[in-house]
């Protein structure tokens, strides 16, 4: 199984890209808010990382060399710098901006965010995605990242044990 470079998914992202700044600049023409439905960016996005991932891991698969400390080696080095980065960056604004209380949601908001799980922690604290309290939120938009890693530890265990067990029904 070979995968070639495919020019039509960075055509793709680029739409996501720029779909999500058009939403989030919240541009008005005549009145009306342009691209009110920017947001599925983010849906284009994951459907282009699942499409990604899932073929590299079957590639592999198929190839007999899967390694998913290998996997996992990959995801670590190019998500990991960047996110601390982004983290280290939020401090100190947090902590000249944001008021006692506020700080503490942020550090819980930190921890969560190391630990991939911000969606979980901003949907169980009730905060409404661009409400106004979101504005509070510096790491807000971590939760896209947390639920791509979730997927990232959950699924290539999956097509391994698909794979194993059910290779002559699935993943031929």
């Amino acid at each position: 199984m070979k995968l070639n470079y495919r020019p039509e998914i960075d055509g793709l992202r680029a739409i996501a890209i720029l779909s999500v700044i058009f939403y989030h600049s919240e541009i008005y023409i005549f009145e009306n808010k342009f691209l009110t439905g920017g947001f599925l960016g983010v849906d284009i996005f994951f459907v282009i990382s699942g499409y990604l991932i899932t073929s590299l891991i079957l590639k592999d698969i198929y190839n007999y060399n899967f390694s998913i400390t290998n996997f996992y080696t990959r995801r670590i080095r190019r998500i990991i710098p960047v996110l601390f980065f982004v983290i280290i960056s939020c401090i100190p604004v947090a902590y000249i901006f944001l008021l006692p209380s506020s700080l503490i949601d942020f550090l819980y908001s930190t921890l969560s965010t190391l630990f991939f799980s911000s969606n979980l922690y901003f949907h169980h604290s009730g905060l409404i995605y661009g409400g106004p309290d979101s504005s509070l939120k510096p790491l807000l938009h971590t939760w896209s990242l947390s639920l791509e890693e979730q997927f990232y530890i959950i699924f290539p265990l999956i097509l391994i044990l698909f794979r194993k067990f059910l290779k002559n029904y699935i993943l031929h």
